[in-house]
């Protein structure tokens, strides 16, 4: 069973991004869900995820508050993808400087890049 975390204080963008995946997705999936980073970072060993989505600007822990606590934590990354609505050059650069996260994608999520994801 694939293991997908999505954190993401947009609950419209989480729907979206849900269904996206499990309609184009071919192993079998369960998805955790949070809209707070704090949340995602507490249960986040105990779910073991073979993916992470994580959006970028949230209240009390941004994205990159999140990766930095966890990257300090965990030995073990899921692959790990910023899906933002930032489209700021310097985001995108930024990043790209953890070696955790394998890339950067542009809210809202597309069928084109889950197909590259999961396939």
């Amino acid at each position: 069973m694939v293991k997908i975390v999505l954190i993401d204080d947009d609950p419209i963008s989480t729907f979206v991004t849900e269904k996206l995946i499990s309609k184009n997705i071919k192993e079998p999936c369960e998805i955790f869900k949070f809209e707070k980073a704090t949340d995602a970072l507490e249960r986040i060993t105990n779910i073991a995820p073979n993916y992470l989505f994580l959006d970028l600007n949230m209240p009390e822990m941004n994205g990159w508050e999140f990766l930095d606590a966890f990257t300090s934590r965990e030995t073990k990354y899921p692959e790990i993808y910023i899906l933002s609505s930032s489209v700021d050059e310097s985001d995108i650069n930024k990043a790209m400087n953890y070696s955790v996260v394998k890339r950067y994608l542009s809210k809202p999520l597309i069928k084109k890049y889950i197909r590259t994801i999961f396939n």
